[in-house]
């Protein structure tokens, strides 16, 4: 795609989200604000009929005066196309978050030995889900990220019709959070959609799965990490976690032959030429397994288990229960892919990808974070320097681009 393409899209963005945002905002900031703060006064009342007090709430509303327009601009944005398995997969699954899980696991090992013995949900997972949720706690400190939780859903429910709704309703339970004393109305901080602490729960979730695990008389997902990770093994548990299971396996396909859809018992699976890719054998051939090609018939193939449902019970997509399975079981130390996605291009570790926005920056291209993390800021920014560079303008974080930046 040329990069003029890629500067369509993004004016394309701004102009979608400037119209977006004139829909709610006719009259200028100052009409809006008063009715926006209408809409707060009136909204007291159905708070208070779902059992919040008048105290709680005007203590949560004190301050809020105006929407959050970022929060309006991210619920609109929609991606343009899907990204391709190894995009998704090579953002979340890398040597940093490898590393990384693998000290915590050693820094919180007395904690995680008590909430697996507690709830049966093995430590390498909950620790696939503290990355992918808040790179480890990480992105808790980002002022540019984390927000107003109670400002946040009163923008939703005020300027967002189609998630109005959701957000009334994730409203009501944030004011009922406050109103248990497990969190301040300073501290209660989250994402645009409200999603919460190390784990990333929606206000509704953390009422159904919140724990106390480390004692202390208030369930605290955003300081204290043995509760942000017994809340999430509790809710795998109450969704159904087997312990002692894994999640699936990588197998490897025999050419030319079509699968069943569904799912069907390993053993069956086995009959019709399917292994695993690494040769050993199934755990319990008994099981019932789907077969999946996340990547298409070119990358790994996998069987999947009850387990890997029960992840999604956390995000209902197969990429997200994939990157944490995976990611588990390199933290754990059972090795990577034997069968890599299919890529167009050399890959590039993290530490050099982190190399290619330095030295895109350095350039005058990129002026985003060093985070090694490849989204559209960095593609465009890809995109520029091939433009200028002569070189097909496919935005992929290569080997190939990296050493023309080299030059």
């Amino acid at each position: 795609m040329p990069a003029r393409t890629t500067a369509r899209r993004i004016a394309r963005f701004a102009a979608a989200t400037a119209l977006s945002l004139a829909l709610i905002l006719p009259a200028g900031s100052a009409f809006a604000d008063a009715g926006f703060r209408n809409w707060i006064a009136s909204f007291r009342a159905t708070a208070e009929q779902a059992g919040v007090s008048r105290a709680v709430y005007d203590r949560a509303f004190h301050g809020i005066t105006d929407i959050d327009p970022e929060v309006l601009q991210k619920a609109r944005y929609q991606p343009e196309f899907t990204a391709p398995a190894w995009d998704y997969f090579d953002n979340r699954v890398h040597d940093e978050a490898i590393a990384n899980g693998r000290a915590m696991a050693r820094q919180w090992k007395p904690w995680l030995d008590r909430i697996e013995q507690r709830f049966g949900v093995d430590r390498y997972t909950l620790l696939a889900i503290w990355s992918m949720e808040s790179n480890y706690g990480e992105t808790l400190k980002r002022t540019d990220i984390m927000r107003n939780v109670i400002r946040s859903l009163a923008t939703l429910a005020y300027g967002d019709p189609q998630r109005a709704k959701f957000a009334r309703t994730q409203l009501i339970a944030a004011l009922k959070i406050l109103q248990s004393g497990d969190i301040d109305e300073s501290h209660l901080s989250g994402s645009w959609a409200g999603a919460m602490g190390h784990t990333q729960f929606i206000p509704t979730s953390y009422q159904s799965y919140a724990v106390d695990m480390d004692g202390n008389g208030r369930r605290d997902i955003w300081n204290s990490v043995p509760d942000a990770l017994a809340t999430a093994a509790n809710l795998l548990r109450k969704n159904g976690w087997q312990s002692g299971r894994t999640w699936g396996y990588e197998v490897a396909l025999p050419q030319g032959r079509k699968f069943p859809a569904g799912t069907m018992s390993i053993a069956k699976w086995q009959a019709l030429g399917v292994a695993r890719a690494n040769g050993k054998p199934f755990k319990n051939a008994s099981e019932s397994a789907e077969l999946k090609l996340p990547g298409g018939r070119e990358g790994p193939a996998f069987l999947v288990i009850k387990n890997f449902s029960v992840i999604k019970r956390y995000n209902n997509a197969d990429k997200y229960a994939f990157a944490v399975g995976l990611l588990a079981d390199e933290i754990a130390g059972y090795g990577g892919l034997v069968r890599d996605w299919k890529r167009p291009f050399t890959k590039l570790t993290f530490v050099e990808r982190q190399e290619l926005q330095q030295r895109l920056a350095a350039r005058g291209y990129y002026s985003g974070k060093f985070d090694g993390k490849i989204g559209e800021v960095s593609k465009a920014a890809i995109m520029s320097f091939q433009a200028q560079a002569g070189i097909a303008q496919d935005g992929h974080p290569s080997m190939e681009v990296l050493k023309w930046l080299r030059k």
